[in-house]
């Protein structure tokens, strides 16, 4: 058979294992278990497929399997899309050959955990991913019906939970910007309905405390740009912090503009770090000093677990934190007390 040959039709699985110079069983075992190859031909099998733009017949494999190649991944109802999440997850999902299907359930945990049933009964969906906690009553049920995992890493109301809301970056931050000689602290919180905020806010105190450091308070705000600049607005005078540890990018944008308000220079007079990586502060003016968290990858862990689970085989383990400091221009080392033009 010749490249025109191939060209001409959809290319299958025995095209690319002629071409990776395999058997067709390494082929499917590749496409049902996401790898579990050795390394060298693990990268065979990914090039065959690339080159031949190769993607599995769900169609036939269901008449074939009686699967339907289908996953559903379960949201709460959502005031944003956490497209970054998703994306991870959808693209673990199509690289092993299923189709996937995202479900917003309005209505609650009870309501969630009914159409979480539902789905499961429907006989639609080979396994089902839910990224929100469901009831324990509803849990016990559902081995009877289908494969599902949960993933749970928001809550109702898309409120960070879990491995989301681990603080150990902001312990980090307060470290390195102490190492360089900062010792007077601010904290801007977040919503403290929310684990996250809660999380941080309580590490903030408990390594400012450890390390012997002054904390000129903490400011419970609510993630706006707004909370920041009136975190720095309430300050008294003669009460100037070195840094401000901010919730997320917003709060720090805010605290920036407060900064420039009182005539403070950011960082010449005062650090600011923030959470989350937001696009616009690599733009900022200085550019902000932030924590990335790989969302794509937290998605695609998730997915990783459930498709394990459908081939009864252990998912891979990676110990490596979500979490990623970004150090920009916004943080630098603590003025000098004295200095011409320093103000409080």
């Amino acid at each position: 058979m010749d490249g025109a040959d191939t060209a001409q039709r959809r290319p299958t699985i025995t095209d690319v294992a002629r071409l990776a110079g395999v058997s067709p069983q390494t082929v499917s075992r590749y496409l049902r278990f996401n790898g579990g190859l050795k390394p060298t031909t693990l990268e065979r099998v990914e090039k065959a497929i690339r080159e031949l733009d190769y993607r599995p017949n769900l169609v036939a494999r269901s008449m074939r399997t009686r699967k339907t190649g289908r996953l559903a991944i379960l949201m709460p109802a959502m005031a944003f899309n956490p497209s970054r999440m998703l994306a991870g997850a959808s693209a673990t999902a199509h690289t092993a050959g299923y189709f996937v299907d995202v479900v917003s359930a309005a209505g609650g945990i009870g309501a969630r955990s009914e159409r979480l049933l539902e789905l499961a009964d429907s006989g639609q969906f080979e396994g089902i991913l839910s990224l929100a906690p469901v009831l324990p009553s509803v849990q016990n049920k559902l081995h009877q019906r289908t494969t599902v995992v949960i993933s749970a890493d928001f809550d109702d109301e898309m409120r960070s939970i879990g491995e989301l809301a681990d603080a150990t970056p902001l312990v980090r931050m307060i470290e390195h910007l102490a190492a360089l000689g900062h010792s007077r602290f601010l904290h801007v919180a977040g919503d403290a309905q929310f684990a996250s905020a809660r999380a941080r806010k309580q590490s903030y105190l408990d390594t400012v405390e450890r390390l012997g450091l002054e904390s000129v308070g903490v400011f419970d705000g609510d993630w706006s740009g707004e909370s920041g600049i009136e975190a720095i607005r309430s300050l008294p005078n003669g009460s100037r912090p070195t840094a401000v540890i901010a919730a997320n990018d917003l709060v720090a944008a805010g605290v920036v503009r407060g900064a420039r308000e009182r005539g403070w220079d950011v960082p010449g007079d005062v650090s600011v770090t923030g959470w989350d990586n937001d696009g616009l502060g690599q733009f900022m003016t200085p550019s902000l000093t932030t924590v990335d968290v790989d969302l794509e990858r937290l998605g695609s862990k998730a997915m990783a677990k459930l498709i394990a689970s459908l081939s009864d085989t252990a998912p891979e383990t990676n110990q490596a934190t979500l979490f990623r400091i970004i150090w920009r221009e916004s943080t630098a080392e603590p003025p000098t007390t004295g200095r011409p033009g320093h103000r409080r």
